[in-house]
């Protein structure tokens, strides 16, 4: 292995994959190649053949372009340029923005029917605003790198090479506009810009003692530290509020019983129920980042009935169920369980403690379709089937996509 690297090869694209590669094959071989379109015929630079099964492939040219390609919104990841110096966190540009939902909805609903044999075809739905942006100016935080020379940039597509660019297109103007690219940052490895609701445009730099930032959603306001999680799109986080208080059935749900917020960070989603069910509704929110649940506390404290603990939510949902009474069990079986995983999902233990706790309806927010689908499959193998699902384009011109889903026992 290792002789064809570099080797070019003509290939007719067929599909599009999780990851924001496309599909094609050569001599039998299925080859991922990166910055193509489902249609187009291009050729491409074999980057990696290590594995039997397939093989990886960078676009060097498109010879039948698909109707739905366009000029990369950002010219610093353009297929015009040499693979090796693309800037990475673009994968997308190259498409147009209606049909790059088009895809995100086949990925999710493929993913969908292969892992857990659902069929359903949400349409991937866009951020108010974006299509008059073209899906530009949206990001409020960015992470820029620095090479051994000082100078900042993305990485490169699918490596840690750092790239030099003159502008951040998916950024918020603000933030583009702050955002020091000309400057050197010898002894630093990485840069973050942030552009929160206030306060204009901060930077971090390496062991930087975090500052407490606020984020505005709607009327309310969210405390939390600007080296904390929040959502990346400015609309995000309203958008997903709405989302989840639509996929909560009122007529299942209790805000007598002990509702659940997992992986609930600052406590975005706890404060959306108790908006939607009023301030005595009983919600508890679960974080293992310690700071983050200091500021759930805060930002829930109007709430009589809501409150942030602090713990893995594998290992809290353990000790929960173990030290449950029986009339805590009964207010388990009437609760709302909302979650947030990471990337990576809840995953089996946590999708069998959930279940465990036998909940009137669980409503999970997944920002991987592949994960997502994964657990939707151990939700079915526990009694609790996929009611209803929608998605979201947070993310326009990558290839991330978000997904709300409503589980109720069968």
């Amino acid at each position: 292995m290792g002789e064809l690297l570099g080797k070019m090869i003509e290939v007719d694209v067929t599909n599009i994959a999780h990851g924001g590669v496309s599909v094609a094959r050569y001599d039998g071989r299925v080859v991922f190649v990166s910055d193509a379109i489902p249609g187009e015929r291009v050729l491409a630079r074999i980057t990696d053949d290590k594995k039997k099964s397939f093989w990886r492939a960078e676009t060097v040219k498109v010879v039948t372009p698909s109707e739905h390609r366009q000029e990369h919104v950002w010219s610093a990841a353009s297929v015009d340029r040499d693979p090796d110096n693309r800037a990475g966190g673009a994968e997308f540009g190259h498409i147009e923005l209606s049909h790059q939902r088009e895809l995100k909805a086949q990925i999710l609903s493929e993913s969908l029917e292969r892992m857990a044999k659902v069929t359903l075809a949400p349409v991937v739905e866009a951020v108010p605003g974006d299509d008059e942006r073209q899906g530009l100016g949206w990001r409020t935080r960015v992470s820029l790198h620095v090479d051994e020379h000082g100078n900042v940039g993305p990485f490169a597509a699918r490596s840690h090479r750092v790239i030099s660019v003159a502008d951040l297109p998916l950024a918020t103007a603000e933030l583009s506009n702050g955002a020091p690219l000309d400057q050197n940052f010898s002894g630093f490895d990485r840069v973050d810009v942030l552009n929160p609701s206030s306060g204009g445009v901060r930077l971090i730099m390496g062991k930087q003692k975090p500052q407490v930032i606020t984020e505005t959603v709607g009327e309310r306001e969210f405390t939390l530290l600007d080296s904390g999680f929040w959502q990346v799109h400015h609309g995000a986080a309203q958008v997903l509020t709405s989302a989840v208080q639509d996929a909560i059935d009122p007529e299942l749900f209790d805000p007598a019983a002990s509702n659940l917020d997992l992986y609930g960070g600052v406590g975005l989603f706890a404060a959306a129920v108790g908006d939607k069910f009023g301030p005595a509704t009983k919600i508890t929110s679960v974080e293992a980042e310690s700071a983050a649940t200091d500021h759930a506390a805060h930002n829930l404290s109007e709430w009589l009935g809501a409150h942030a603990e602090t713990g893995r939510v594998d290992h809290w949902l353990r000790q929960h169920l173990k030290e449950a009474t029986a009339a805590e069990r009964t207010r388990l079986e009437k609760a709302t369980i909302i979650l947030d995983p990471p990337r990576s999902g809840a995953g089996r233990e946590v999708v069998n403690l959930v279940a465990r706790a036998q909940p009137a309806q669980v409503v999970y927010v997944a920002c991987d379709p592949v994960a997502f689908a994964r657990d939707v499959a151990f939700f079915a193998e526990r009694g609790y089937e996929l009611s209803s699902v929608r998605a979201f384009d947070l993310f326009p011109h990558t290839h991330h996509v978000e997904a709300v889903g409503t589980f109720t026992r069968r």
